[in-house]
């Protein structure tokens, strides 16, 4: 028996219909792959993300601030915020301080006056904790005049009081080796999200 022309059309409707739903799951799938390639390629050969372990960072960063760091083809900078990977008394994992002078820099720190100097030029460092005045650390034996070796950098973290960094004799001036990369966004939690300035950024 002939099926109506209303059937026809009917089932023409419907097949319609679900070759249209396999076209765009199709495509959504194919996005979806290529869209977690681009991750997988970004975070193994471009960048990382690591945690924020402790407030070293504040008022920049918090502890449990998600991080997305540039890794490959980065040259440590003045102003910089990186991920130090070397082992210390203070500290036997991943660390995120600030680079205050590269190789063939001069730091001293002047506690009486509150102010770090690079080159014999005073810092303006907008970035650190405005709550409190930098005082000596009490917790380890620290230096307030290093030269900073080629190939290695110091760093200090942004929360002075609160911070094991390069003051620390047993960290010093850390080579460039160390470094695992530059912490370029805050992507967790959402409302800390954006980018993270580097020293003369403010």
């Amino acid at each position: 028996m002939a099926k109506s022309k209303k059937t026809d059309e009917k089932e023409k409707e419907e097949l319609s219909s679900e070759d249209s739903f396999k076209m765009d799951l199709f495509f959504w799938l194919q996005a979806l792959v290529a869209a977690l390639i681009t991750l997988i390629l970004l975070f193994t050969f471009v960048g990382r993300i690591i945690g924020v372990d402790g407030d070293s960072m504040y008022p920049t960063l918090h502890n449990g601030d998600l991080l997305l760091l540039q890794s490959v083809g980065y040259e440590p900078r003045q102003g910089d915020v990186v991920v130090l990977t070397k082992e210390f008394d203070a500290s036997d994992g991943p660390i995120v301080k600030r680079v205050i002078a590269v190789g063939g820099q001069t730091v001293d720190i002047d506690y009486e006056a509150g102010t770090v100097s690079v080159d014999g030029q005073v810092l303006d460092e907008p970035y650190i904790n405005p709550e409190e005045i930098m005082a000596p650390p009490s917790n380890y034996e620290h230096a307030t005049h290093v030269e900073v070796p080629e190939g290695s950098i110091f760093v200090m973290g942004d929360n002075r009081n609160h911070s094991s960094d390069s003051r620390d004799v047993t960290l010093g001036a850390v080579d460039e080796r160390y470094v695992l990369g530059r912490a370029l966004w805050i992507i967790l939690p959402f409302d800390h999200f954006g980018a993270i300035p580097d020293g003369t950024e403010g």
